[in-house]
């Protein structure tokens, strides 16, 4: 996945704030919340992986799904929904590509967010 196509999936700023109302100061504080607790769901997933636990791939990556989808960032969602599928089927067969490539974007999107999380 080349970067310039991750880039335009990422932070919807415009549907992410009219989700709370057009409250800026509202979405800032979301933001700070999301990025002080993403790192907890993404070693959820790991560690899921690490002990090839499928039911709990499954709920890590759906809670992070959830999270992340109220930024409307599309392409971590589509990874996230990935493993949560590869979870629900017990096939963890290509779980660390996906892994691999929920880093990427969700480093992308941490660095889109981090200049609005500073402002709250």
């Amino acid at each position: 996945m080349k970067r310039s196509e991750v880039q335009e999936q990422l932070f919807d700023r415009e549907a992410a704030l009219a989700r709370v109302g057009d409250d800026e100061e509202l979405l800032a504080e979301l933001v700070q919340i999301f990025l002080e607790d993403y790192p907890n769901n993404i070693s959820a997933i790991e560690e899921a992986l690490v002990v090839h636990d499928a039911d709990r791939l499954e709920r890590a990556a759906h809670t992070l799904k959830g999270a992340v989808a109220n930024f409307g960032a599309e392409a971590v969602v589509k990874e996230a929904f990935e493993l949560e599928c590869q979870g629900r089927s017990g096939d963890l067969s290509h779980a660390g590509e996906n892994l691999h490539r929920l880093h990427e974007v969700i480093r992308q999107l941490d660095h889109e967010m981090r200049p609005l999380a500073s402002q709250s």
